[in-house]
């Protein structure tokens, strides 16, 4: 799974759609294996288009939850045309490249804060199918 996949991720449980707890899902770092694929090529456009739907805050949870802290507390603000980014800007492309879509999780856990049902990822896929006491 995408590191990327976390920031659209929220527990199943009917009974969570009313809470703000339920989105994003607590990810213990201690379980989760994360992998690196180089082999995807960046493409800055798809990230600059994709930057918007982004929810930040449950990006840097993640990412805490996973051992990274080095995340700036703010999403980046880039120029949207490729053709003038900045060679700073540039680099911040290629970091959340790395993080965002080479990043994945092949092993681990993933828990609803709200009601503390647990979400396994085996083979990087998560299995968000419930129990039938839950569905």
């Amino acid at each position: 799974m995408k590191f990327l996949t976390t920031n659209f991720l929220k527990c199943s449980v009917q009974a969570c759609d009313i809470s703000n707890d339920n989105f994003p899902l607590q990810y213990d770092g201690s379980k989760c294996k994360l992998v690196q694929n180089n082999d995807i090529e960046f493409r800055p456009e798809f990230l600059l288009n994709i930057l918007d739907r982004i929810e930040w805050p449950a990006i840097l949870q993640v990412a805490a939850d996973l051992g990274n802290t080095t995340l700036p507390p703010n999403k980046p603000e880039l120029n949207t045309n490729i053709d003038e980014l900045t060679e700073e800007e540039q680099i911040i492309l290629r970091d959340l490249h790395t993080l965002l879509l080479q990043t994945s999780i092949s092993e681990g856990e993933m828990k609803c804060k709200n009601c503390g049902h647990i979400y396994y990822i085996k083979n990087s896929i998560p299995n968000l199918l419930l129990p039938p006491h839950l569905a």
